[in-house]
């Protein structure tokens, strides 16, 4: 002590000029400050800011996009999302409200370039019967036009291209191999480490017979590792539908560069309960070790939300949720080739899916299905676009328009998905150290991610046993969250006895809606196998009070649909709290994770109905509850 004080004199001294002979050593300086820092965010070690992102859009060198007129490529998708100004395939200027930190562009696999070629009349093309009638067929408009195109969808679809015409589009060919070079090429001009993250990576395009099984890919490495492989593609005989065929790929590109990738799934409500399968899988083999081993090993994280529905929950497998029926699109498969049957949603939805995860975890000691949540647009646009206010459309037939609400996605005898079904949806938010690849891929692969329907709201959510008030009232909640237990994505360190405790907390969108509540939802296997969920209110806004039967009531809606308005006259714009789990079984495995709902606002057809001075057609939900949802924490009994 007294050769601190007698430092710390000197120092003064030589500060104040009153000593010119002291000059204090940079090693004196340590010794004097060795104790704990005055600054708290000195030494830092965890993750301090969320970046936004999108891990699902096409441009028009998807067979789908090109088809329906994207025009707009590569390099507008990446300006767009770094938030400059582009013109739109529809001919309408583009831009957003606030740039992106990363993206990954996500081409079909299958057939990339090959529409490019139709429409420009390539000699490939040209020499095969399909591809020259296409071509005329395309190049003369109206009628013809969406005829052929109608036909060649159809004819793709269902594997019927001539070999001699898809054959040029398979891995081992020039023109898919310079396809897949100009996407790496595109992600490496707009990379820049600290700004922009631009990730390479693809869509792995399964769809057997209508049922969606399509895995989206991220690399977390550069082009030149990259372009040592090219994607594989499911399209007999080039390629297999089972995501076998795609973890054997996985495995090879990393044996063979030595990078990293993995795989995320989406859009489990258009696979007709084929998804997550518990016995038999989709061709109707059973599930096994390897299969449970290996969608485990690949697949880190899943798309809970996107334009063609959102995929949390359902209200026939959680009746008890009031919050579960949002954004459902259950009328049947991807192309409506089958009707959705009941028996069909259980192995269609992520939370069902997390709970199904312990009953094969139990009988082959592996959960295939302990993944963390992702949200991404899957617009077909080149731009990525999630806000209601903002929103550019699944395709360029959906771009803005006054006749796009009445545009059916997919419609036959077996249903329809109403142009006006539509979902201005997601974004993920990844809690990463910085802004690059490895660092946003790492915590992806960490599953430290939350999904959002589209707003930017902050979240935090951590798991342990000795949270209290004091640790989230401090300002501070992630320092206390990172040094006395796990975040969003990790699994709880395992106790003897005692209930875990939960410290969640979240800020609404600077720009956007007041938030209504935050939930807890819990899902578990009982010691007789049953699995069960609960949803808890933790944290609402206002002054409500809970009912008899424990639900909070309904925070109001101020939604204003014929001037396309909302409010923020009521619900909170912090929310957070500590929350200890009252029906802890130890003896039990549990998986926890958050969901935050924004008050009510106005879905995308209110604003389409008012800048075009259109009717909202019958049906038309008018205001939603936007919400994210934060990547589980998983509790595994000792022993």
């Amino acid at each position: 002590m007294i050769k601190r004080l007698a430092l710390l004199a000197a120092v003064v001294l030589y500060a104040s000029g009153a000593s010119a002979q002291f000059v204090p050593s940079e090693e004196s300086l340590s010794d004097l400050y060795s104790g704990k820092a005055y600054s708290p965010y000195a030494n830092r070690g965890f993750p301090s800011r969320v970046f936004w992102g999108d891990t699902h859009l096409h441009t028009g060198l998807s067979p789908d996009a090109g088809l329906f007129g994207n025009t707009t490529g590569l390099d507008e998708a990446y300006r767009f999302a770094r938030g400059e100004q582009v013109m739109a395939s529809s001919g309408q200027p583009a831009r957003l409200a606030r740039p992106l930190d990363w993206l990954v562009l996500t081409e079909h696999s299958d057939a990339m370039g090959m529409i490019s070629d139709i429409f420009a009349g390539t000699p490939a093309v040209m020499a095969t019967e399909q591809g020259a009638r296409w071509h005329k067929a395309l190049s003369a408009g109206g009628e013809e036009s969406a005829a052929a195109a109608l036909e060649l969808i159809t004819t793709f679809s269902q594997g019927q291209v001539e070999p001699a015409l898809i054959g040029n589009y398979v891995p081992g060919t020039p023109g898919y191999q310079s396809v897949w070079q100009s996407i790496i090429d595109a992600a490496e001009r707009y990379n820049e480490p600290g700004r922009f993250t631009a990730l390479i990576g693809f869509e792995w395009t399964s769809v057997p017979l209508g049922n969606n099984l399509h895995r989206n890919v991220v690399l977390r490495d550069n082009g030149n590792k990259a372009s040592l492989v090219e994607p594989p593609v499911t399209i007999p005989p080039f390629g297999s539908t089972d995501p076998h065929h795609l973890y054997d790929w996985l495995e090879a590109y990393e044996e063979k560069t030595g990078g990293k990738a993995f795989a995320l799934a989406h859009n489990g409500n258009l696979s007709n309960g084929r998804m997550f399968p518990t016995d038999k899988r989709f061709d109707g083999s059973t599930v096994d070790q390897r299969y449970v081993e290996r969608r485990a090993r690949w697949e880190p994280l899943y798309e809970i939300t996107q334009i063609k529905g959102d995929g949390e929950a359902h209200p026939m497998l959680s009746p008890d949720d009031e919050f579960a029926d949002y954004e459902n699109w259950d009328a049947g498969n991807l192309d409506l080739s089958e009707a959705k049957t009941t028996d069909m949603l259980a192995a269609e939805y992520a939370r069902e899916a997390l709970k199904r995860g312990f009953e094969l975890e139990a009988r082959f000691g592996t959960n295939p299905y302990r993944f963390g949540f992702s949200g991404a647009t899957d617009s077909h646009t080149s731009l990525s676009t999630a806000d209601e206010d903002n929103y550019f459309g699944k395709s360029t037939i959906a771009e803005p328009s006054p006749k796009r609400m009445e545009h059916p996605f997919t419609k036959n005898e077996n249903g329809a998905f109403e142009g006006y079904e539509l979902v201005a949806s997601g974004y993920t938010g990844v809690w990463a150290m910085e802004n690059t690849r490895a660092s946003l891929w790492d915590a992806m692969v960490r599953r430290e991610t939350y999904a959002t329907t589209g707003p930017r709201m902050t979240v935090r959510f951590f798991g342990g046993w000795d949270f209290t008030e004091s640790d989230l009232n401090s300002r501070q909640p992630a320092f206390r969250g990172y040094e006395k237990g796990v975040p969003m994505g990790a699994d709880l360190r395992t106790r003897a006895s005692d209930a875990p405790s939960f410290m969640v907390y979240a800020l609404r969108d600077p720009i956007g809606a007041n938030l209504d509540r935050i939930q807890i939802v819990k899902g578990w296997r009982d010691a007789d196998g049953s699995l069960q969920e609960k949803v808890y209110d933790v944290a609402w806004s206002d002054d409500r009070q809970p009912a008899a039967d424990g639900f909070v009531p309904p925070v109001g809606n101020t939604v204003d649909v014929e001037n396309a308005n909302w409010l923020n006259t009521i619900g909170a714009s912090e929310l957070g709290t500590v929350w200890t789990d009252p029906d802890f079984d130890p003896a039990v495995p549990a998986f926890y994770y958050t969901r935050v709902l924004e008050i009510p606002t106005p879905r995308w057809v209110v604003y389409d109905a008012f800048r075009f001075g259109v009717e909202i057609p019958e049906g038309a939900e008018t205001s939603g509850q936007e919400r994210a949802y934060t990547s589980p924490i998983w509790y595994t009994p000792q022993g």
